[in-house]
């Protein structure tokens, strides 16, 4: 197939696919004619790629489970310097995690303190002559 057809089958551009052959993850193959030509194989890696970046992979590191699939494995996860690039990638998640859940922790906390603020000048405009709350945004908050 050509490189149209290959784009519009893996959903993506033709500028793209020219990208990924010069950064050497998709092979240049020409006909006789001089176009580029490809395969089903061709399409295979391009969906791996595109899969991978959908979970978050970087390019580069869509490249070892590209060389599985040229390698002739049927998946390009089955080779070793795929997996380990699987473990690397859980390890950042698990790490951008962590620290998700101490922002939300941090966040909380605020929150928390944030409310009894709230509550505590609420109560002082009960009394006579306490101060009113006004929102920072214009207005009062009752």
């Amino acid at each position: 197939m050509r490189i149209g057809e290959l784009a519009a089958r893996a959903g993506t551009t033709t500028r793209t696919l020219r990208y990924y052959e010069s950064r050497g993850l998709l092979p240049t193959r020409r006909g006789s004619n001089g176009y580029r030509t490809y395969d089903e194989d061709d399409l295979k890696l391009l969906r791996q790629i595109r899969t991978l970046q959908d979970f978050g992979f970087e390019l580069e590191e869509t490249r070892p489970f590209v060389e599985c699939l040229r390698a002739g494995h049927p998946e390009g996860d089955l080779c070793p310097a795929s997996l380990a690039v699987y473990r690397r990638k859980l390890g950042e998640l698990d790490a951008l995690i962590g620290e998700l859940q101490a922002v939300r922790a941090q966040v909380c906390e605020q929150l928390v303190k944030a409310e009894a603020a709230r509550d505590e000048l609420a109560a002082g405009a009960e009394v006579p002559g306490g101060p009113e709350p006004v929102c920072e945004l214009g207005g009062r908050t009752r």
